[in-house]
């Protein structure tokens, strides 16, 4: 991913801050009172406002360093999710089986990693493109695949089995992993008042996703 810096947002502002996804649809409403719905973005895009996650002036510093490091809305970076940061629940624990990424053919060797979100009624399909160092835990067919076997690229989301070691045909490829999201911040200005901060004012500092 070009202009993009791979360190992460400090942990401990971003388990504090608001946000979460967002989708466009486009909502014409017809004559006889009923509607027609179209979806502008194929997938959603999050938004965060790290100014929420701020605490103290030591927190201040933190995000303007930061921000600075970044020169702005100039590079990206990796940011932590408080709520959907890996391939289960929050307050689950991370398995081999969490999420399918495919199936073997018997010469396919490098499999994207996904989340998907699905019920009932609709499911959804999302790119991992930056998952956690060393959290990446891989089953072929069921069996958990020792990590000799697999390389990782952290900065992109793929998964390269060794020669060997590819999946047969028709084996199915799952996943488990933590993953951060990739951002930048959405301005190229933040405005501090520290009279108004000590009174309880907390800074606006938004962050947008980014596409990998």
């Amino acid at each position: 991913m070009a202009g993009f810096h791979e360190v992460r947002f400090p942990l401990r502002i971003a388990l504090g801050t608001s946000g979460g996804p967002v989708r466009r649809t486009d909502i014409v409403s017809l004559s006889n009172g009923r509607e027609n719905r179209n979806r502008r973005w194929q997938d959603a895009r999050r938004q965060y406002d790290a100014g929420s996650g701020v605490r103290s002036i030591d927190d201040l510093y933190a995000v303007l360093a930061f921000f600075e490091a970044r020169a702005g809305q100039l590079y990206g970076f990796r940011f932590r999710d408080p709520v959907d940061c890996k391939s289960c629940g929050p307050n689950e624990v991370v398995s081999a089986t969490d999420q399918r990424i495919g199936t073997g053919d018997g010469t396919t060797a490098a499999f994207q990693l996904t989340k998907s979100y699905l019920d009932a009624g609709g499911a959804t399909t999302r790119t991992i493109a930056k998952p956690v160092m060393g959290s990446v835990v891989i089953s072929v067919a069921g069996a958990i695949v020792p990590a000799a076997q697999y390389s990782v690229d952290y900065a992109a989301g793929l998964i390269t089995f060794s020669a060997g070691a590819v999946p047969k045909s028709g084996q199915i490829v799952r996943a488990g992993f933590e993953f951060d999201v990739p951002v930048r911040f959405d301005t190229d200005r933040i405005d501090i008042d520290l009279a108004q901060f000590n009174a309880g004012r907390i800074p606006s500092i938004p962050l947008v996703e980014i596409a990998p």
